[in-house]
C-alpha cells in the first residue's frame, strides 16, 4: 500500500505495476483517501474508513475522470465527517440499491397482495397499464413526488379522461404507496399521492325503479330468450346482491334451516350472509335445477355461471321501455324500497353488505310522498294546539 503525496500530475502519469491487476496509492495529505490505478488505465478515488463497530470498509468516491484531486479530497473530508456523526455511507448506498422501481414493487408485492382479497383486481391492472405504469414504471419509489402525481392527473384530464377515471387513478396510487409504507419498503417514507386532491366530481348516477317499472321489467324478462333471466332479475331485486354474486351462487351456499345465503366472495374479499326472504325461497323453489351443475343460475349450455348476460338483459330492458336502467340499478331500487318503507340505514347497510354506513347513504333516496308524510307528522300532531293563521289581506296603495 504505497503512501504518497498525491498530486494531479502524479495521478495523471500513474500506472499499475506490471505484476498486478491494480495498484492502490494512499494520500498522506488526506486521511483515508486513495486512488486505485488499474492495468486497464482506469483510475478511481476511494475512501478507506473504520465504522463505529470497528470494521474496515472501502467506499468508492468517484472516477478520476469525473472529479479533480481537490474535489476528491473534499468528498473524502465530507464523508469522514458523516461517518464521525454516526452515518455509514456503505449502508446508505445499500439502502438506495434496495429501493425498488414502481413497476417492480407493483409486480412483486402489490398485485400479488391485491389478488388475495380483491375480486375486481383486474380493474386495478387496467388503471396501472393505462396510466400509472407508463408514467412511473421505471422510476424508483423514493423519487416519485407529489408534483409528479399532480402532473399525471392533470395530463389525464388534458387527454380528455373522465374526472371519475382520474380519481380512481389517484386513489390507486395512494393505496400503492400506503402499502409500501406499511410494509416498510426501502426508501418509501411518505405518500406522494396523499395531498393531491380528488376531483370529487359527483358522477354517480342514481336510478330507482317504481312499482310500474318493476311490473314492466318483470313481464319483459319472462319473455327473454335466456331461460334464467326471469329468475336472475327477481333475485337481484329481492336481495340487493351484486350481479356477480347472483350469477356465481351455488346451491350449497343456501342454508334453508337458518334461512341464510352465504356469499363466499364479496367485493371486499370477505364472506357475508344474506337473509333468505319468502321471495328468495320462492325463486329457489321455482328455478329449474340444471343437471351436472352446482350453480343455481348456470348457463344451461355450459352448466357454468354466465360470463355475461348483457345481451339478453339489454333486450329485456328495452322491451320494457327502460333502456336507461342498468342491472346495478336493481340494487339501488332494493335499497330505496327499504328506506321508503321505513327501514333504518343500519338495516339496509347490513343487507347490502356495506362496511360503512356512509356508503349506504347514497342509496337513501326518499320519494316525495314519503317526505311529505314525514313533514306532516308535526302539523298533524300539534295543529290543534297552535293558533290558526288568518289569510293575508293585501292593502292597495
Amino acid at each position: 500500500m504505497p503512501k504518497v503525496h498525491l498530486t494531479p500530475s502524479l495521478i495523471k502519469n500513474a500506472t499499475c505495476d506490471k505484476a498486478k491487476r491494480k495498484t492502490d496509492l494512499f494520500d498522506i495529505s488526506t486521511k483515508g483517501l486513495m486512488v486505485e490505478v488499474r492495468e486497464t488505465g482506469g483510475k478511481t478515488y476511494y475512501l478507506r474508513y473504520r465504522t463505529v463497530r470497528g470494521h474496515v470498509c472501502q467506499l468508492k468516491l468517484a472516477d478520476a475522470r469525473d472529479v479533480t484531486l481537490a474535489q476528491a479530497r473534499q468528498l473524502a473530508d465530507q464523508t469522514r465527517n458523516s461517518i464521525a456523526m454516526g452515518a455509514d455511507p456503505k449502508e446508505a448506498k445499500a439502502d438506495l440499491r434496495a429501493v425498488p422501481t414502481f413497476a417492480k414493487f407493483v409486480e412483486e408485492d402489490f398485485l400479488p397482495y391485491v389478488k388475495t382479497y380483491k375480486r375486481s383486481w383486474d380493474s386495478d391492472v387496467s388503471l396501472l397499464n393505462n396510466h400509472l405504469l407508463p408514467a412511473f414504471g421505471s422510476h424508483y419509489m423514493d423519487t416519485i413526488t407529489r408534483r409528479d402525481v399532480q402532473k399525471l392527473i392533470t395530463s389525464r384530464l388534458d387527454l380528455g379522461k373522465a374526472p371519475g377515471t382520474c380519481d380512481r387513478v389517484l386513489i390507486l396510487a395512494r393505496h400503492i404507496f400506503n402499502c409500501a409504507i406499511k410494509w416498510k419498503i426501502a426508501g418509501v417514507k411518505s405518500n406522494p399521492a396523499k395531498e393531491v386532491e380528488l376531483l370529487n366530481v359527483d358522477n354517480k348516477r342514481e336510478r330507482y325503479l317504481n312499482e310500474d317499472e318493476v311490473r314492466r321489467l318483470h313481464a319483459a324478462v319472462q319473455a327473454s330468450e335466456n331461460p334464467m333471466l326471469k329468475y336472475i332479475v327477481p333475485m337481484l331485486l329481492m336481495t340487493g346482491a351484486r350481479k356477480r354474486e347472483v350469477l356465481d351462487a351455488r346451491w350449497e351456499d343456501f342454508d334453508y334451516e337458518t334461512r341464510q345465503w352465504k356469499i363466499p366472495f364479496t367485493k371486499g374479499g370477505k364472506p357475508r350472509y344474506v337473509p333468505m326472504s319468502d321471495g328468495v325461497l320462492g325463486i329457489l323453489e321455482a328455478v329449474p335445477r340444471v343437471e351436472g351443475s352446482a350453480h343455481v343460475f348456470p348457463n344451461p349450455d355450459t352448466k357454468k355461471p354466465f360470463v355475461t348476460i348483457h345481451y339478453t338483459w339489454d333486450n329485456a330492458r328495452k322491451r320494457a321501455g327502460l333502456g336507461d336502467v342498468r342491472m346495478h340499478d336493481l340494487r339501488h331500487s332494493f335499497a330505496s324500497i327499504l328506506i321508503n318503507s321505513g327501514r333504518s340505514l343500519y338495516e339496509v347497510q347490513h343487507l347490502l353488505g356495506h362496511t360503512q354506513v356512509k356508503t349506504t347513504e347514497r342509496y337513501a333516496h326518499l320519494q316525495q310522498d314519503t317526505l311529505m308524510r314525514a313533514a306532516n307528522v308535526v302539523p298533524n300532531l300539534l295543529g290543534s294546539l297552535l293558533p290558526q293563521l288568518r289569510p293575508v289581506v293585501m292593502i292597495e296603495a
